[in-house]
């Protein structure tokens, strides 16, 4: 530096030179760019959350949605409007309708302009008339008709798909199983008044009423010959006299073992004929109110639940229950919406618990019977409907009024079975006998009752966080309060990043050794557990205790901090002896054998993949995060706190819980949190450490099916956009809004309790 110069001036020159103005530039690139890249980061974590949780209602809101009907077609009834419409019916691609009318014609029509196929006389003579009609199991296709001359014909139905030039051909036939010639069942000239049929590839039941008040049962068995495929028919009839007033319609069920006459006076006589030679009454029940008569009656998919229409608009569900005594009586079990007018048709679905009904007002009402859900209520027609059919997928429905008119209507009610009852209240499902929470997805029949309860699966994955938590956060934040602030810094060293490391243990192989090691071993030596839990901590407090009767000259050689070390073999001591007492205490107290005495002489049932073991493993898995997350909370709190507090005469440990936990407490709680967040969401140990069986009870020695270990156990196996899927999203859902509330309720509480403890 020249004389000339002064200091001012040379730092002016070193700020102001090129490459101090090039350094300064670059890093205010620097800022600028970490400072937008900090902010896009965040804002797109945040995009990911709301657009992972709109995708979520994308997904799920379609469940919720009401069915919608379109009207493709009106047309005058196929075959001629002067006859009379006894049955309609559709085959599956909603192609091709069938009607047949009181004149014996059979008449098969294209649904969407009405325009006759074929048509086949059934040859009845010119004084016998078609007086019933029975379809039976509609996915047997199987119609019964009885004649005035006290005979039953029965025929299928048939549609046979061949693709001619890559075009879908259907052809539509019938076929009789049991030869073309009526049969007799009733009183010659005796014709058949009411009639119902039901029938399988091997057995048939035919019930039908004259004029009398009899009913007239008869079981039809084919029988074919091995050697020359011949076919033999067995009959077995008997007779049912009827303390009934005028039969208003009979129903078989379709197992042929249950049958339903309805009455003039509102009653239901429930039969049992599974021993067709001597059927037997079971019950008579009031169905209706008085003063309000019956007036449709049929078979919900599945042959369980039987729908009842009367005239007052109402429709009811009634299936046999049992009760105490081992035996099924009939009861209702819920009534639906009603229509302005009396019920003069009802219309099940082939495949769901989904059923129309129609009424004298024209209007049509879509119901779901355990979602208990009306989907649609609609006014279609200005006059009476008196028939309706609905296609065997449930797409399409073709409905007659009186004027002889029939409308060929598209439907889209894709989610029927989904309602807030449904899904979170308690539901009276077919052959149970009291309302319950019940998730069972799936069956191989397809007239199964789907069970989307979302309720036990909620339950069990707030019971796995309870247990985990009750084992982890006295663990966890205890450990942390001595690691942080009592024990040695070379000691802490050590024992910190090992516990952090247990975090780095992917959780499938934690839920391997809970599954395949911990479960087998907590069974073998169940009492053992018990006395461990309650042993080794009571051996930690002895052994503090024996440590102050210890001469000064031997404690003074441990450095303070290092006690800890010395928990380590009376730790180890205690398991061992509480595993080894085990044995001894079983065959003392329970018979060696402590699940079986549970299960026979307390009624509890013991599962060997139960909460015990999930609280364990998962504990196991918890414990790291919250005792990093509050060790770094407490080890931070600021140093002249805790030598303010000693100065003042406090001790270490007054000065812990007065002091250092209260300073800490907001991070602590976000610890616990965050936690139980993770113990929420964590799949691979539910999976693998329980028995994933979806039941409510609190029971230590039961296992649970939690929501997300559901979602992991059966996304795979759905049909994409099924209800299934959907509500497997819908639980992914809820574990989003838990996650998101606890979230929220954690940063509201930490944030008040810094403000409170910020000035300590």
């Amino acid at each position: 530096m020249n004389s000339n110069e002064t200091t001012a001036d040379v730092l002016d020159h070193d700020f102001n030179s090129s490459s101090a103005r090039s350094y300064r530039k670059w890093r205010h690139i620097k800022d600028v760019a970490t400072r937008y890249l900090m902010a896009f980061g965040g804002v797109s974590v945040i995009a990911a959350i709301v657009l992972i949780a709109f995708y979520l209602l994308y997904v799920v809101v379609p469940m919720f949605k009401s069915a919608e009907i379109e009207q493709i077609a009106t047309y005058s009834v196929p075959g001629g409007s002067e006859s009379e419409t006894l049955y309609v019916a559709m085959e599956e691609q909603r192609e091709i309708g069938l009607r047949i009318n009181n004149l014996g014609q059979v008449v098969f029509f294209n649904t969407a302009n009405g325009e006759i196929r074929s048509s086949v006389d059934l040859r009845l003579s010119d004084d016998v008339s078609i007086t019933a009609v029975s379809s039976g199991d509609q996915t047997e296709r199987m119609i019964g008709l009885g004649l005035s001359d006290g005979r039953v014909m029965f025929f299928q139905h048939n549609y046979t798909v061949s693709f001619p030039d890559d075009v879908r051909l259907i052809t539509p036939s019938i076929f009789f199983p049991f030869g073309s010639e009526p049969i007799q069942i009733t009183e010659v000239g005796d014709e058949v008044i009411h009639l119902s049929v039901q029938y399988d590839s091997e057995e048939a039941t035919i019930v039908a009423h004259g004029a009398d008040s009899t009913i007239k049962v008869l079981n039809l068995i084919k029988e074919e010959s091995m050697l020359s495929d011949e076919i033999e028919i067995t009959r077995e009839e008997s007779l049912i006299t009827l303390d009934a007033d005028d039969v208003i319609a009979l129903r078989i069920d379709i197992e042929q073992r249950e049958m339903y006459v309805a009455d003039s006076l509102g009653n239901i006589h429930y039969y049992d004929i599974s021993n067709k030679s001597e059927p037997r009454l079971v019950q008579k029940v009031k169905a209706v109110d008085d003063g309000i008569m019956i007036t449709a009656i049929e078979f919900l998919a599945g042959g369980i639940s039987i729908l009842v229409g009367d005239s007052s608009g109402q429709i009811a569900q009634w299936f046999p229950v049992r009760d105490a005594d081992n035996n099924y009586t009939l009861q209702k079990i819920r009534t639906f919406n009603k229509q302005k007018s009396p019920i003069t048709a009802i219309a099940p679905e082939y495949s769901r618990k989904g059923f129309i009904a129609i009424d004298e007002s024209g209007e049509m009402g879509i119901y779901h019977t355990t979602a208990h859900r009306t989907v649609l209520l609609k006014q279609i027609d200005d006059h009476a409907l008196k028939s309706i059919t609905v296609a065997p997928r449930a797409n399409a429905a073709l409905l007659q009024n009186d004027k002889g008119v029939l409308q060929f209507w598209y439907l889209h009610n894709e989610h029927p079975e989904i309602s807030w009852q449904s899904i979170w209240g308690k539901v009276w499902y077919e052959s149970r006998d009291k309302p319950e929470y019940i998730w069972q997805s799936s069956s191989a029949s397809s007239d199964f009752e789907p069970k989307f309860s979302l309720t036990p699966l909620a339950y069990g994955t707030f019971k796995a966080a309870f247990y985990a938590m009750m084992f982890a956060i006295p663990l966890a934040i205890l450990g942390a309060m001595f690691t942080a602030y009592f024990m040695a810094p070379k000691m802490r060293q050590v024992v910190k990043p090992t516990i952090e490391i247990m975090e780095a243990l992917p959780t499938v192989i934690l839920g391997f050794l809970a599954g395949l090691w911990l479960a087998p071993f907590v069974e073998q030596h169940l009492p053992g557990m018990f006395v461990m839990i309650c042993f080794v901590p009571l051996s930690i407090l002895l052994a503090a205790a024996g440590w102050e009767f210890v001469p000064n000259h031997i404690r003074h050689k441990v450095p303070d901090g290092w006690e800890a070390a010395l928990l380590i073999p009376v730790i180890i001591i205690a398991v061992a002896f509480s595993i080894q007492i085990s044995a001894p205490i079983e065959n003392v107290f329970f018979g060696g054998n402590m699940p079986l005495w549970l299960s026979t002489e307390m009624g509890i049932t013991y599962d060997q993949r139960n909460s015990m073991v999930v609280g364990f493993a998962m504990g196991f898995a918890v414990i790291p995060t919250i005792f990093s997350i509050s060790e770094d909370a407490i080890y931070s709190v600021p140093k002249q706190l805790t030598t303010g507090s000693l100065a003042l005469g406090a001790t270490s440990w007054q000065t812990m819980v007065r002091v250092i936990i209260l300073t800490a407490s907001p991070g602590i709680f976000s610890a616990v949190m965050i936690g139980l967040g993770r113990a929420v969401g964590e799949t691979m140990i539910v999976v693998m450490a329980t028995g994933n069986t979806a039941i409510m009870d609190m029971s230590i020695f039961e296992g649970f099916r939690a929501l997300s270990a559901n979602i992991a156990v059966e996304m795979p196996e759905t049909e994409v956009d099924s209800t299934h899927y959907r509500i497997l999203f819908l639980g992914a859902l809820v574990l989003f809004a838990v996650t998101f509330f606890f979230n929220t309720i954690a940063e509201v509480v930490r944030q008040r309790l810094r403000t409170k403890y910020s000035s300590l």
